[in-house]
């Protein structure tokens, strides 16, 4: 049974201090993955790493850029997270190996992404965790856009027939007007007057976003907080249950 789990990138960085993770948070979640036996993938958001650098050269998932220093400054933000995550992973012997989109993913005129998961999947069943995030790639006539960690969870997840997709939000799920959890979404007219953009810097699209993004999918989906990571993991229904496919 092969999870795919993201955590965003407002769990695990303070997304109002650039380049600041939250190392409590951070250590938290990694012992919540130490129950895990399973086949995992986990996918991190950008949080104060990618995001601020994004907004900075005006690079979001739709407006594209040829200035190579800043698609560098992306992708470089984003290794540093990413390799902060790692070693804590290891730290508790989770066996986590980086997976960076800008070198194998790419996007077509019309968008169309093509992000190859066969080497992910060898990394499965050989025994390893892969650990991918949101990033900036390459985009036909575009030069390079961002690709947003909640698409890498939708494709990854679509391309490994995952049996479980979590997204660990800093909310315990998708909110009503009066902030109680919305139990289950089967389609965004449901929830549109509920939902607006991130407080912070994000160049992916907030809850919104994430909503259309999960719904799009073709398969369940969970929005939980922190603190339900490992009811989640342990198969406790948490959060606000998302499936498009109804």
């Amino acid at each position: 049974m092969v999870t795919v789990l993201k955590l965003g990138g407002s769990v695990i960085t303070d997304k109002n201090t650039p380049e600041t993770v939250d190392t409590r948070a951070l250590a938290a979640a990694a012992d919540a993955l130490m129950s895990v036996s399973e086949p995992l993938v986990i996918v991190h958001g950008g949080g104060s790493f990618g995001h601020v650098h994004a907004a900075e050269h005006g690079i979001s998932t739709t407006v594209g850029t040829t200035n190579w220093d800043g698609i560098y400054a992306v992708h470089a933000a984003m290794k540093r997270l990413n390799t902060a995550v790692l070693d804590v992973l290891h730290d508790r012997s989770i066996p986590a190996v980086p997976v960076h989109p800008l070198s194998v993913a790419e996007r077509d005129r019309d968008g169309t992404l093509s992000l190859p998961v066969s080497s992910i999947d060898r990394l499965l069943k050989e025994g390893a965790v892969p650990v991918l995030h949101g990033d900036v790639i390459a985009h036909e006539e575009h030069g390079a856009t961002v690709l947003s960690g909640d698409e890498v969870v939708t494709h990854v997840a679509t391309g490994l027939s995952a049996d479980r997709i979590g997204i660990c939000s800093t909310v315990p799920g998708v909110l009503d007007d009066e902030d109680n959890v919305i139990e289950q979404i089967y389609s965004y007219d449901d929830v549109e007057a509920y939902l607006g953009g991130s407080e912070s810097t994000d160049v992916s699209g907030g809850m919104a976003g994430k909503v259309k993004t999960l719904l799009s999918l073709g398969a369940p989906a969970t929005i939980f907080g922190p603190e339900q990571l490992q009811p989640f993991l342990d198969g406790e229904a948490v959060g606000t249950y998302i499936d498009g496919s109804q």
